[in-house]
């Protein structure tokens, strides 16, 4: 009776760690579903002046990822709560597959950027290139309205001017076509008003604070920096979580019902 009952105290507490960790789990999910859907929301405008589907190619994967660990973190507490062998059996193997995946996808990362080392600047410099073409052919063109948009939300968001830098505009069709003397579009300006553009001071434009491309850059490396330290975290969740799936399974195996 008493190796019953240690065994009984044993489970609940299992039962309840367990159910913690999956909280814990589907939170983290919930967070990497949360920062897909952003990106896709909120940078959508970035997206398309890129020119390149990684972009979103990755907020798609983020929305997919976290929504398979949130919907392995309800199998969990579910087979928790309910005390099932087979559902916690199912819910192992999940963590362990996610796990799997998370190692093989560091590794093709590490193995890809090894490969690409000499090469990564040319593959940022093509991005350069793309977005400066972009602004200089498509900005106030017929059409092209969703793009003049972005490079206008781009410039105030990052306090920036241009691909490159501000210089870039010179180059610019609509530039050229226009009949006054604006230099810059009005969104370079630090406190934009109509034809402030005409004047490409730096005390007026954002002219020495580095080109938009820079600021983008910077602005999803920090954004790899937190996924990096996400992934890291779940890792470590799902470690602890299929030790203790082992740990409560063993302990039902030995109850006797």
């Amino acid at each position: 009776m008493e190796s019953q009952a240690e065994n009984t105290c044993g489970t609940i507490c299992l039962k309840y760690l367990l159910f913690i960790f999956n909280i814990l789990f589907w939170l983290a999910g919930g967070a990497v579903l949360a920062v897909g859907v952003w990106t896709l929301v909120e940078k959508s405008d970035y997206i398309s002046l890129l020119d390149s589907s990684l972009y979103s190619t990755s907020a798609y994967i983020l929305i997919a990822a976290g929504s398979i660990v949130i919907l392995t973190g309800v199998i969990g507490c579910c087979a928790t709560l309910k005390e099932m062998k087979s559902l916690l059996i199912v819910y192992l193997i999940l963590l362990l597959c996610i796990f799997l995946l998370e190692i093989v996808a560091g590794v093709l990362a590490y193995i890809n950027y090894q490969e690409c080392f000499p090469f990564c600047y040319q593959l940022d410099e093509d991005l350069r290139q793309n977005l400066r073409v972009t602004m200089q052919q498509k900005y106030q063109q017929p059409g092209e309205a969703s793009v003049t948009q972005a490079v206008d939300r781009l410039h105030q968001e990052f306090k920036c001017c241009g691909s490159n830098s501000s210089s870039d505009w010179s180059d610019s069709i609509w530039i050229k076509t226009l009949a006054n003397e604006q230099l810059v579009p009005d969104s370079c300006c630090k406190s934009p008003s109509e034809f402030c553009g005409t004047r490409d001071h730096p005390s007026n434009i954002y002219k020495v604070e580095g080109g938009c491309i820079m600021k983008l850059e910077e602005f999803i490396l920090s954004q790899l920096y937190i996924l990096g330290a996400l992934g890291v975290g779940i890792a470590f969740l799902q470690l602890v979580g299929m030790m203790f799936t082992c740990c409560l399974y063993q302990s039902l195996k030995e109850e006797p019902y």
